[in-house]
């Protein structure tokens, strides 16, 4: 049988760079370590870091009932009204937010402020939504998941307020104006790339003045790409990541559509070998949040035992 592994599987950028973040605290700190949520959506590797003490907070409320220490904001982000509850409560702060995220907190933070009302193309319960929309007017801000909610979108008629400069009016003083029927739109960093470019095109129809900033991380956009491309040339494909996983289950899908024998597993147990049995050639990919040694393991048993 051949045995195809996708170069790109595994911890991305951010990933890697947020759990090796927990892991030094957990070692170093000398006092207690939280997470706000799982650092990632990967079991084992949240359980690992229990076993090493770090305990994952869900909410405030949680915060306010344990132990001051260091809370690590994991690589999804929050929403700046959680950062700064975190800060008041007086836990020290370790920021562990993908870079990439953070670049999108800044644009619509800044379109915001210039009257844009901010479409973010993605999942509205994913926490990188949570966190990004948090940035941003509620009220001037919508989440769109699918082609159905693009084609039913406008404009909500929600006049714009700003501070005017002070030599124009007294300080505080807001001036408000009409709705602008401007967009600016970005996507959750894992979306489906091919999704964001059909969506965009039902909004470009629209006749608003729209900025499209693609904003879809490029290891995720290339992972994308290479598991399609082997999934299309192979009897079988195998989809590694954590159940929670939304690039991971972006990735499920995309592998199905080009391949039928298409399985999504979290670890080696979830595996059926019998499956594979009357199988020439098999493709492995996993999610940004799929540790190597899972990778590996997976790897190496469906090459050894069939």
């Amino acid at each position: 049988m051949q045995v195809t592994l996708a170069k790109s599987a595994g911890f991305c950028f951010g990933v890697k760079r947020a759990v090796d973040k927990v892991y030094e605290e957990a070692k170093n700190s000398g006092v207690p370590v939280y997470t706000f949520g799982p650092i990632i959506h990967n079991e084992e590797v949240v359980a690992d870091l229990e076993k090493k003490g770090v305990r994952t907070l869900y909410n405030i409320e949680e915060l306010k009932k344990v132990p001051k220490g260091t809370v690590i904001i994991r690589s999804h982000g929050v929403s700046r009204e959680i950062y700064e509850k975190i800060r008041r409560e007086g836990f020290q702060i370790v920021d562990a937010t993908c870079p990439f995220v953070l670049k999108i907190h800044r644009i619509v933070e800044e379109y915001g402020k210039k009257g844009f009302h901010i479409v973010i193309i993605g999942n509205d319960s994913h926490p990188e939504v949570e966190g990004i929309r948090g940035w941003s007017d509620p009220e001037r801000t919508t989440v769109i998941k699918d082609k159905k909610e693009a084609e039913n979108f406008a404009v909500p008629d929600i006049p714009f307020c700003r501070p005017e400069e002070e030599n124009i009016h007294p300080p505080g003083i807001l001036s408000c104006h009409s709705a602008e029927k401007k967009l600016c739109i970005v996507s959750q960093t894992t979306f489906n790339y091919n999704k964001f470019q059909e969506l965009v095109e039902i909004f470009k129809k629209k006749g608003y003045y729209i900025i499209v900033l693609n904003t879809i991380c490029s290891a995720t956009e290339e992972r994308q790409k290479e598991a399609a491309s082997i999934a299309a040339k192979t009897d079988a494909m195998i989809v590694i990541g954590g159940k929670h996983s939304s690039n991971t289950q972006k990735l499920f899908e995309i592998c199905k559509k080009e391949c039928a024998n298409t399985y999504y597993i979290q670890t080696l147990d979830d595996l059926d070998l019998s499956q594979f049995q009357s199988i020439d050639n098999v493709g492995i990919t996993a999610g940004a949040s799929t540790p190597n040694n899972i990778i590996e393991e997976v790897h190496k048993n469906v090459r050894s035992k069939l």
